[in-house]
């Protein structure tokens, strides 16, 4: 699935580069390679997921339309593959998401719905709407040509490190229920084995770590009020789990003072914009050294939405 996927994204993804810096790599103390998704289309990796999905419908289904949630990286993606498709879209997206994600969501042709993140349920919303209008629910991550679309992000990764002669290393990637997590996991179990995927998530939602730890999946006590909210999910898949259980190292959990960080270290040595959930591997990467193996680590910026307030916030701890 994963390479048919890659074949629907050619000519319409972007393949992003693999990016370093001497700079990063002395307060890492390894080799930092970065997988810009920022650099995707909207923002974020999410475009791929979103266009295999909707690439994969039927022509009825997409006369009807789509409906999906989120807090605006798969919102993005699923609204610009639609359009592209010519397909109606309806996007649930929580009320505390960042202005810039929800206007432009609006701006790709999409008709967005907001809910209290705290206080209601989106996957309920959701369903209804589905239900009332006939639409087809694209899932931010617990769908299978969802995550063989992330999935294509980890094809590239495979075939960059070959190239670049490094065949064993960790692959840090921003986690929140685990679609590009598992998908990368398994294209790289099936194309670059001595590349071990660890999930990176903030302190006070690390669902994925603590679910990976018991062996069942885990629930966050809080589902709002991080900066990292592009990876805030109440626990991981029930599809994106076991892949993760079978195929993942154990997870990195990281602070939001690290990944505000991490996104000044990104703009001032790579010259890329991320957003702070999008930052948490590379934060993982230079700030939790003993949490990984080996002299070389590959982090996945994994979107780059971010308001400007907060972007300002990141820079003014280069100071």
């Amino acid at each position: 699935m994963i390479r048919a996927a890659a074949k629907r994204l050619e000519r319409h993804a972007r393949r992003t580069p693999i990016l370093t810096s001497p700079f990063l790599d002395e307060i890492a103390g390894r080799r930092v390679f970065v997988k810009p998704e920022c650099l995707q289309h909207t923002g974020s990796f999410k475009f791929r997921g979103g266009w295999s999905a909707i690439s994969a419908l039927t022509d009825n289904a997409l006369k009807t339309g789509v409906i999906a949630f989120s807090s605006g990286n798969h919102a993005q993606g699923v609204a610009l593959a639609a359009r592209e498709h010519d397909a109606p879209a309806v996007i649930v997206m929580p009320s505390d998401a960042p202005a810039i994600k929800i206007a432009n969501t609006r701006a790709l042709g999409a008709e967005v719905v907001l809910y209290d993140r705290a206080t209601e349920d989106r996957d309920a919303i959701g369903a209804r709407l589905a239900q009332e209008r006939g639409l087809t629910l694209v899932k931010p991550f617990d769908e299978p040509q969802v995550i063989a679309g992330q999935g294509t992000c980890g094809l590239e990764i495979a075939e960059d490190m070959n190239a670049l002669g490094i065949t064993d290393a960790d692959v840090a990637v921003c986690c929140g229920g685990g679609g590009l997590t598992s998908g990368i996991a398994l294209a790289l179990a099936a194309d670059a084995p001595g590349l071990r995927v660890r999930p990176v998530e903030p302190e006070g939602f690390d669902d994925v770590t603590r679910s990976l730890v018991s062996g069942k999946i885990e629930r966050n006590a809080r589902t709002s009020g991080s900066l990292c909210d592009a990876i805030i999910t109440p626990q991981p898949g029930e599809i994106t789990f076991p892949i993760m259980q079978a195929h993942c190292g154990p997870g990195v959990v990281v602070t939001e003072a690290e990944c505000l960080r991490a996104v000044g270290l990104a703009f001032e040595r790579l010259k890329i914009v991320v957003e702070p959930g999008g930052a948490a591997a590379l934060a993982a990467a230079l700030f939790h050294p003993d949490a990984f193996e080996g002299d070389a680590i590959i982090a996945v910026a994994t979107g780059g939405n971010v308001d400007p307030d907060v972007f300002a916030k990141a820079l003014e701890t280069l100071n």
